[in-house]
């Protein structure tokens, strides 16, 4: 996630997005950046898997959630030495005056962008788990593990795509908070954290109640 939000925010300046430009032009460019880290991360999530997870998938179960902290540490300090301690100014790529107005209720820009960015990726994603044979085969290997084999599914292959999609995922997360915050080399340990007492909030499993918790959590 916060890998996500530091290479969406150096390619958007590489790029050249600037708060002023035409409406029109921005979305293209902030569209374009979003699919190239969507595709820097998911490669970047699957190496991880390859190289730490992959070794350890016959191991106990406390194996794993141990290698994942250390894994976090090492992309922290990775991310560190890079952007350094402080905070990384986000300029206002999209505007934060009022796109609508209810009474006294308004609605920003910025803040409207979010709905229309994760709504389709949510769309999408509820799509491909529950209609997909590559969704219905994440879903029995969460289940199952042993049993997904005995019925043919590729295991290896199916947590390789849960990775892929989930680096997609977070480089996603990671540009709808770029348009809103300033991000931090450590920004994703807090929000982990706010991202999973959300999940359990909506329903360990339960893609759009892990949406509205986080409405809910605010």
């Amino acid at each position: 996630f916060m890998l996500g939000s530091m290479i969406a925010l150096t390619l958007l300046i590489f790029v050249g997005v600037t708060p002023g430009m035409d409406v029109a032009t921005t979305l293209l460019l902030i569209l374009a950046v979003l699919l190239v880290t969507m595709a820097i991360t998911a490669i970047l999530n699957v190496s991880i898997e390859r190289v730490a997870y992959k070794p350890l998938r016959h191991a106990p179960r406390l194996a794993p959630l141990i290698t994942a902290v250390g894994v976090s540490f090492v992309v922290q300090n990775v991310s560190l030495a890079i952007y350094g301690v402080d905070f990384e100014s986000v300029p206002s790529f999209i505007p934060r005056t009022d796109a609508i107005t209810i009474g006294e209720i308004a609605i920003q820009w910025n803040k409207l962008a979010v709905f229309f960015i994760v709504v389709p990726v949510l769309l999408a994603l509820v799509w491909f788990v529950r209609s997909t044979r590559q969704g219905k085969a994440m879903r029995a290997v969460s289940q199952d593990t042993e049993a997904s084999a005995m019925m043919g599914i590729d295991v290896n292959r199916t947590i390789s795509v849960t990775f892929f999609l989930a680096g997609s995922l977070a480089a996603v997360a990671g540009l709808v908070y770029l348009l809103q915050f300033n991000m931090r080399y450590d920004t994703g340990f807090e929000l982990g954290l706010i991202a999973f007492t959300a999940a359990v909030l909506g329903g360990i499993g339960n893609l759009t109640g892990a949406v509205l918790g986080a409405m809910v959590i605010g």
